[in-house]
């Protein structure tokens, strides 16, 4: 599959610049890494870090802004930034009341991320973490991927940091979020790599991945394509066994190839079927948030919600992506 670039070595530099040129009111590239910080640094507020491998988009840098992230970190496609990027996105981040690092459960992220906080500490920068495992696809809990769920941590841990509150203050709105928030996702075809232009799993026509992850990973279970209200009953099936709560926010989220139009489709099924199993769906979301480059599917995201995480859903946000 061709792909709009000019050189594959230069996707994800190529992909920030532009970013930063579209709007250079709201961010800024730090010198030398594909790193994307706020245009105003942070003052006396606790700053956010997250990032991970690029094809995500809009995650992670299109949640930079006020009432979000303080700065992400872009590594190559699919692939962990470096210690030292993520050091750089740290510098960027810190307003002289400490960084808290935002970072999905996949080995390398967490390993490269634990080793940027040491070296930050070095520099007395008070730094913390939070690991996001919100994909119920993985039956092992220590095992499970953060996924669609981390938008949520950064959007209401970011609302948080930007009212004032201390770094362990933050850590542990972010912690209530993780707690409560589950996630898991189909695709209908894969995404394909800049590099080779190759799918990352093979998928006939007739057929669907049940539990995709967002790295082009094929799911954990191939079946028969069905039509969309017996795909959202059969993951929220899943889901809801995990979320008790009753009163909810609801993400529906495009994986990057999926029209608009298909995923309003699937959340009107998403909602009949919640509603119809005594759910309340206090706030709704749509659109590309999590995706994994082209891939054709969609994730379903539940977070049990109270009034504090509903008051931070709602605080205002300039970052581009939510």
């Amino acid at each position: 599959m061709h792909k709009l670039m000019k050189d594959s070595n230069r996707f994800v530099s190529d992909m920030v610049d532009g970013l930063v040129l579209a709007h250079p009111d709201l961010y800024k590239k730090v010198e030398g890494v594909n790193v994307v910080a706020r245009k105003v640094p942070l003052d006396g507020k606790v700053g956010l870090v997250s990032g991970g491998g690029s094809g995500h988009e809009p995650a992670h840098a299109g949640f930079v802004g006020d009432g979000m992230l303080a700065a992400a970190v872009c590594g190559e496609v699919f692939t962990s930034p470096t210690p030292d990027m993520v050091l750089e996105g740290i510098k960027a981040a810190h307003g002289g009341k400490g960084v808290l690092l935002v970072v999905k459960n996949y080995s390398g992220d967490v390993m490269n991320f634990d080793m940027a906080k040491e070296l930050a500490e070095l520099e007395d920068i008070e730094v913390d973490t939070v690991v996001v495992n919100d994909d119920i696809a993985i039956k092992k809990e220590e095992d499970r991927r953060g996924v669609a769920g981390t938008v949520f941590v950064h959007k209401i841990a970011g609302a948080a940091a930007a009212e004032g509150k201390s770094l362990s203050e933050v850590k542990a709105v972010a912690e209530k979020v993780i707690q409560g928030v589950r996630s898991i996702g189909m695709a209908l075809s894969p995404c394909y790599m800049p590099e080779s232009g190759k799918p990352g799993f093979e998928l006939h026509d007739d057929e669907m991945e049940i539990g995709i992850g967002i790295h082009g990973e094929k799911g954990l279970e191939r079946k028969a394509v069905a039509s969309v209200d017996a795909i959202v009953k059969e993951l929220l099936d899943r889901l809801t066994k995990e979320v008790p709560d009753k009163k909810v926010a609801v993400m529906v989220n495009g994986m990057g190839g999926t029209p608009e139009s298909e995923l309003y489709i699937t959340y009107k099924y998403v909602a009949e079927e919640l509603q119809a199993h005594g759910y309340e769906i206090a706030r709704s979301f749509v659109g590309n948030y999590m995706t994994s480059l082209e891939m054709h599917g969609f994730s379903i995201t539940l977070l049990p919600v109270d009034d504090e995480l509903l008051g931070y859903l709602d605080a205002e946000t300039k970052a581009i992506g939510f």
